[in-house]
C-alpha cells in the first residue's frame, strides 16, 4: 500500500540559500520547516543541507550543537539532499578541503571543492539525470564542487563535462548544482518521492 502521509522536510538553516529550498520543497508536496537546532532536526523526517559556504556551515554546525546530531540522523538513514555545500559536506572524503573541515558522511565519495572555478565563472547548463522524466534538468553551478570518484555503493546520476554532479547512496542524494534557483522542481520531486517511500 502507497503511503499517502506528507513527509515533514527541513532545511539546514545555519547558512546558504535555504529559502529557495523551502520554496521548492512546498512546490513538490512537502512539508517544509527551517532546522536550526537538534530538537528541530528531532522533529523532521528528511532533511535538506543547502548551497552556501562549506567551511562557515562546518563550523556553524559545531557552534549551534548539530554536527553530531546530524551524524548520528544520517548514519541512522534519515533521507538526506545536498546540494553545491551540500554534497560537500555529505562527502566522506574532501580534495582542497580545509584541515579543520567537519563533514558528516553519507555518501562514499571523494569531493574536490570549488572545482568549477570562482563566483565569476557560474554558470547554468542543462543535465539529463537519471530518474527524471521530462528531458534535462537546469542546473546552476556557483563555485560548485565535483565528484572526483564514488564507491561501490553509490549510484552516478547525472555527469557534466565527464564530471560527476549528481549521486544517490541509499537514502542520501547530493548534486553539485542548484535545482533550487532555477523554478524546475523536478529534482525536489525525485527527493520527497525518496522520503515518501521510507515512510
Amino acid at each position: 500500500m502507497t503511503n499517502t502521509r506528507t513527509p515533514v522536510i527541513g532545511v539546514l538553516a545555519l547558512q546558504g540559500d535555504v529559502r529557495e529550498h523551502l520554496i521548492a520543497l512546498a512546490s513538490a508536496d512537502a512539508v517544509a520547516r527551517p532546522v536550526r537546532r537538534p530538537e528541530e532536526l528531532a522533529e523532521v523526517d528528511a532533511l535538506v543541507i543547502p548551497g552556501g559556504e562549506s567551511t562557515t556551515m562546518s563550523k556553524l554546525a559545531v557552534l549551534f550543537g548539530m554536527l553530531e546530531p546530524l551524524r548520528e540522523r544520517v548514519a541512522a538513514g534519515m533521507p538526506v539532499y545536498g546540494t553545491c555545500a551540500g554534497m560537500i559536506m555529505l562527502a566522506e572524503k574532501l580534495l582542497d578541503g580545509r584541515e579543520d573541515q567537519e563533514t558528516l558522511g553519507g555518501i562514499d565519495m571523494i569531493v574536490r571543492r570549488n572545482a568549477f572555478g570562482r563566483q565569476n565563472e557560474s554558470f547554468e547548463a542543462k543535465i539529463d539525470f537519471v530518474g527524471i522524466a521530462d528531458g534535462p534538468v537546469e542546473g546552476v553551478f556557483i563555485r560548485a564542487p565535483w565528484v572526483e570518484s564514488v564507491g561501490g555503493a553509490a549510484e552516478v546520476l547525472a555527469t557534466y563535462e565527464g564530471h560527476t554532479v549528481a549521486v544517490r547512496q541509499g537514502n542520501v542524494l547530493a548534486t553539485s548544482f542548484h535545482p533550487e534557483l532555477t523554478g524546475d522542481d523536478r529534482v525536489h520531486a525525485y527527493f520527497v518521492d525518496m522520503v515518501r517511500a521510507g515512510l
